[in-house]
């Protein structure tokens, strides 16, 4: 079987890498910016969903929140009905930083799919949506306290 897990966490690992290096004159480090482009694209978003939405657990997620609060790039608000429901949204130092970070990952997908035909491109993002998928059904398992059978 060929090794396309590793080859996608190779992919993940070094995009990632790229970008907390450039992001690091923002002050964005350690994958924050996934979390600012997700509160920017769906303000009022509830840390959970959030968590969700990037594949992580809610530990993970509540720490970058709280860098990103304390950075000045979100704030927390709570909800008009449910005092307990707090919900994120970008400031405007988030607002800002925003379209660099749209740029960045516009330019990292015009490199990696580079040579590619736009059927190729089509036919890439409908495959990995399809692993994704997959990949979603073991994670939701998983996250609940469940062991895979290997």
């Amino acid at each position: 079987m060929k090794e396309i897990l590793r080859e996608i966490g190779m992919i993940a690992r070094a995009l990632d890498s790229i970008s907390n290096i450039e992001f690091k004159e923002y002050d964005l480090t350690k994958g924050q910016y996934l979390y600012l482009v997700r509160i920017c694209e769906n303000p009022g978003i509830i840390q959970e969903k959030l968590a969700e939405m990037i594949k992580v657990d809610r530990t993970t997620a509540a720490r970058a929140i709280k860098k990103l609060e304390m950075n000045g790039f979100i704030e927390k608000k709570e909800d008009e009905r449910n005092k307990k429901i707090k919900k994120l949204y970008p400031t405007e130092k988030g607002k800002t930083v925003y379209p660099f970070i749209v740029r960045e990952n516009n330019h990292s997908n015009k490199v990696a799919l580079s040579g590619f035909s736009e059927k190729e491109v089509e036919t890439i993002f409908n495959l990995l949506q399809r692993v994704r998928k997959n990949i979603e059904i073991d994670w939701d398992f998983v996250k609940k306290g469940n062991k895979r059978n290997y």
